[in-house]
């Protein structure tokens, strides 16, 4: 696997580097967020809604749809899973950071090699956006000295506690949470907590390209 960076072409069919918007005051709430040896996931964190901008930053990503800006931070190299939305994700990094994607339509049979993932590395204070067809999943850091803190933008509600569980189809037993599909791998925490294990191969892992 080579890490790729997000100004490459190859870029291109898993999303977009978005230019224009005012995110410093984003940035500056975001570096006062948690910063654990683990990874964190919040949905929606207050103080990135009350930054400078971030309101006006989000209503003009989502066209006016509601929306949450919240956080993944920690450390991790590991790929574990991979999920989809319903709807483009936007990203953006304190530091310099690493996305591991997939597209969609990878996926046969209600599986994905791990064969097809590529990593992509994203410059601190890029805004990033990651296509709805675009699977992904936690960010891993590119210094473990430094560890990533990354803006996870989303409509409202997504990846809040939803799982009905069951469903006619493999798609529908893939729900995690709500507007979250999730893939994993048999070697992840999640699927030992019961998520479907639909990637094979590898868990494919960084560190050694650090």
């Amino acid at each position: 696997m080579v890490i790729q960076s997000v100004f490459d072409e190859s870029f291109a069919p898993y999303g977009r580097v978005v230019e224009g918007y005012p995110v410093q005051g984003i940035l500056e709430a975001l570096k006062k967020t948690p910063l654990p040896e683990n990874v964190v996931y919040v949905p929606r964190e207050d103080s990135l809604h009350a930054a400078p901008e971030a309101e006006a930053v989000g209503t003009a990503l989502f066209g006016g749809m509601p929306f949450q800006l919240g956080y993944c931070n920690g450390h991790n190299t590991r790929l574990n899973c991979l999920e989809y939305h319903r709807d483009s994700e936007f990203n953006l990094g304190t530091e310099d950071f690493i996305l591991l994607l997939a597209r969609q339509h990878e996926i046969r049979d209600g599986r994905l090699n791990t064969a097809c993932v590529k990593a992509f590395r994203v410059p601190a204070g890029v805004l990033v956006e990651v296509y709805a067809t675009t699977l992904h999943y936690a960010p891993c850091h590119t210094d473990p000295g430094k560890g990533f803190q990354v803006l996870v933008a989303l409509p409202a509600l997504t990846n809040t506690d939803y799982r009905p569980g069951g469903g006619v189809n493999t798609m529908d037993r893939m729900l995690w949470a709500r507007n979250k599909w999730l893939l994993a791998h048999p070697e992840s925490p999640e699927a030992a907590e019961g998520a479907v294990q639909a990637l094979t191969g590898a868990n494919l892992d960084i560190s050694g390209m650090l």
